[in-house]
């Protein structure tokens, strides 16, 4: 049975070496176009005049498009409120789309796209959350609120703050890229997407199709966490609309600064909170206004705020809690969804109340969260009571593994005898639900085809980006039949063969894939099953696939050889199979109900140093417990939790998106936006798998890996504040990203020579 096995990546080999194809990768047909994209330059304003005439005369160049030439809707919007591909009357953000450009080559229709004389009449922008809250330029009509009871602050230590936490730019690796390929009577679309069956609904709604006209297949993406979810539609469309109006192969691959001018980031976000302390420093009443930064359109905020606010409470018990979300509509890139969706915001957002909590009250802060800690049976704060809670275990073998107290001891002597270098640490838990809480989008498909000769072939609708995904699940394909995974080949994800799909996102990938994957096997093992029954004479149940044969108490044979029977007797070796998460129950107009199958948990320690001077912080070791439940590969899961804590660590640290007055975005290339490097690595980064779970409810007992560990890197975030906290005795009010710029504040902030 290969399940629980470390093996590596099926990509692995591929990858290291360099053989591993890519979209942009792939050999294209003879007479294949490039596309580009014109961009505004103004982040609002009226288009008042559009002079072409130099790009259609550029060299190389086959044809320029308009909004007037989409022969459909002019809409690539993954929600019912439109988000035009290319701006019609107004632009909303510097770098829209304005048109397309055609050519013979990629340079070619770059050079040309900068060629375009777009004349725009300005119109004020909205670039600030402050500026959007005063213009009242919400998402939605205006705040939602959700609350467990409302808030009574009699009689209660009064405790106010805020916490501004900035957004983050994917910087996936492969950028968004497309390929369209025009046939008699429909179009393939190749597209680096997480969503296949969105770009085929939006590829047919843009040139006025029927679905089945329409096929989008993906095969290798050189990452996404979120940003191709919906912001691989536009590209995709780009492709399939010069390909339909000029009959040729059309490419696109958008350049890093092109792609980061364009596409949407992870939503800022600010906090305002009140708290309301009994004489133990327990919080009895939260009042929390949440101010995100949505962009231009709608794009996926309300999911993502919603998110937010289910996450609002991380794993604590508030008895009265009230979430106020203000979706604030800016005139900057469109915020999409990111890794944790949400739940990153809605986290850092109790755990710096409880970090100011600790602060004011001088109570250890890991007690204090102890205490906070929700039990198995009580319900969170939108109403879904708790099967388990594991995290007082998991935190205890965390505090034995990092060695906890003996650190805060030294730390603080430390501290005491060093003036310039100051020391943190703090540990945080995690507790993240899985599942979309759009509660439709929790189903799968999958097509399983046995061959002959005992090899497997299957297509799911997942979408590998370098997670793991077609490994895990070619691991429970190899299972169900007893055989090598190496006998198992995942092709590549394709509406025509899996259709309907949902995104790979939400951590649910392999839970909804895995399953469906699951469920064909069993299918075709049945009828295997009950072949070989009636020819040995014994019970179907009796029937046992295992080591590459297939076995009943005397009588065995090479799962190849069942295979080639099963045909030679004309019994089908294809299978299809769905699942659907069960129990679900999820109303979002009042945020109470059951919207997450199961939660997964884990808790970080990360201690820090900071250099009050310069502002300089370096990571000094991370200790993470996560309960992976029955892990079906851990080596991916490892590197799953590494990976999330690091770009986790690059939010809250190092990654600043920066935006001047005028809605430019001044920080679009790796020269003026930096995620972490090797040398931000933690000195130490130790990764424990936490073996005492009881698995969830989810294929082969597993648990979800891909979003709860980036909340991990919080507790880095928390380390900061209590080493700028060492430097005096104030509220040092650290914000994020914790920049060297904003530690040097949050110093003079402890010291009481800043504002706080």
């Amino acid at each position: 049975m290969s399940i629980g096995k470390p093996l590596p990546h099926d990509a692995a080999q591929l990858s290291v070496t360099g053989r591993a194809r890519y979209l942009d990768d792939l050999p294209c047909p003879a007479g294949t176009l490039h596309l580009a994209f014109g961009l505004s330059d103004v982040a609002h304003g009226r288009i008042t005049g559009m002079d072409l005439a130099a790009v259609r005369a550029a060299p190389d160049v086959v044809a320029v498009l308009t909004a007037a030439d989409i022969p459909g809707h002019n809409d690539v919007s993954p929600n019912p409120l439109p988000e035009p591909l290319l701006a019609e009357a107004e632009v909303h953000f510097a770098g829209q789309a304005l048109f397309l450009v055609v050519a013979r080559s990629h340079m070619a229709a770059r050079r040309a796209a900068r060629l375009g004389r777009v004349e725009i009449t300005p119109l004020p922008a909205i670039v600030t959350l402050d500026q959007a809250l005063a213009a009242g330029s919400h998402f939605e009509g205006g705040p939602i609120v959700w609350q467990s009871a409302p808030p009574d602050f009699t009689g209660l230590e009064i405790l106010e703050g805020r916490i501004e936490v900035g957004g983050q730019e994917h910087f996936y690796l492969e950028g968004q890229a497309a390929l369209a390929l025009p046939d008699e009577d429909g179009m393939t679309v190749q597209s680096s997407t997480q969503h296949p069956t969105e770009v085929q609904h939006k590829v047919a709604d843009a040139l006025g199709w029927p679905l089945a006209r329409v096929r989008v297949e993906v095969g290798r993406m050189g990452g996404a966490f979120g940003g191709k979810e919906s912001q691989a539609n536009g590209p995709a469309v780009a492709a399939a609309l010069a390909a339909h109006l000029t009959g040729r192969p059309c490419k696109i691959r958008l350049d890093r600064d092109d792609d980061m001018r364009m596409t949407g980031k992870r939503h800022e976000i600010r906090i305002d909170y009140r708290a309301g302390l009994d004489a133990s420093g327990r919080i009895r009443a939260l009042d929390l206004r949440h101010m995100l930064r949505c962009g231009w359109s709608a794009d996926l905020s309300a999911p993502v705020a919603d998110r937010a606010m289910l996450h609002a409470a991380n794993a604590y018990d508030i008895p009265a809690l009230r979430i106020e979300s203000h979706r604030l509509r800016t005139n900057t890139q469109s915020a999409t969804a990111f890794r944790g969706f949400g739940g990153p915001q809605g986290m850092m957002g109790i755990e710096r109340v409880l970090a100011h909590v600790a602060h004011r009250t001088g109570r250890e802060p890991l007690a204090l969260r102890r205490a906070h800690l929700l039990a198995a049976g009580q319900a969170t704060h939108y109403g879904q009571e708790l099967d388990e809670a594991p995290l007082p275990a998991i935190l205890d073998a965390l505090e034995a593994r990092a060695d906890y107290a003996a650190r805060r001891a030294a730390i603080a002597r430390w501290n005491a005898e060093n003036p310039i270098l100051k020391r943190g640490l703090a540990i945080s838990p995690v507790m993240f639900g899985i599942s979309f809480t759009l509660t439709h989008l929790n189903q799968a498909g999958a097509l399983v085809n046995v061959y002959t000769d005992g090899t497997v072939a299957l297509s799911h609708g997942g979408t590998e980006m370098g997670q793991g995904l077609n490994r895990k699940i070619a691991q429970i394909a190899a299972t169900a039949f007893g055989i090598a995974p190496e006998a198992v080949r995942i092709t590549p994800t394709d509406t025509a063969k899996v259709p309907n799909t949902s995104a790979t996102a939400a951590s649910s990938g392999t839970d909804l894939n895995g399953a469906a994957v699951a469920a064909a096997c069993a299918r075709i093992r049945a009828r295997l099953a009950a072949m070989l029954a009636a020819k040995w004479g014994c019970a179907p149940e009796e029937i046992a696939f295992e080591d590459g044969k297939v076995r009943a108490d005397t009588h065995a044979m090479p799962f190849a050889a069942a295979a080639k029977a099963a045909w030679e007797a004309r019994i089908s070796l294809s299978a299809t199979g769905f699942h659907a998460t069960p129990g679900l129950d999820w109303n979002r107009k009042t945020g109470r109900g059951r919207p997450f199958h199961y939660f997964v948990c884990g808790a970080a320690a990360t201690e820090v140093v900071l250099d009050i001077l310069t502002g300089e912080a370096r990571v000094l070791a991370a200790h993470i417990v996560h309960d992976a439940g029955a892990s079906l590969n851990p080596a991916l899961d490892r590197g799953q939790i590494e990976g999330g804590y690091v770009q986790g660590l690059g939010w809250l640290t190092c990654e600043e998106l920066v935006w001047d007055a005028a809605g430019q975005l001044r920080t679009h290339s790796p020269s003026t936006y930096k995620i972490p490097a090797v040398s931000d690595m933690p000195g130490v980064l130790d990764v424990a798998l936490w073996p005492g779970g009881a698995g969830a409810p989810a294929i082969h007992r597993a648990r979800a890996v891909g979003e709860p560990p980036f909340m991990l890197a919080i507790s880095a975030h928390l380390a900061l504040l209590d080493a700028c906290a060492a430097c005096g005795p104030h509220w040092p009010d650290l914000q994020a990203p914790a920049t060297p710029e904003a530690l040097l504040a949050a110093v003079a902030r402890a010291r009481g020579e800043g504002d706080a």
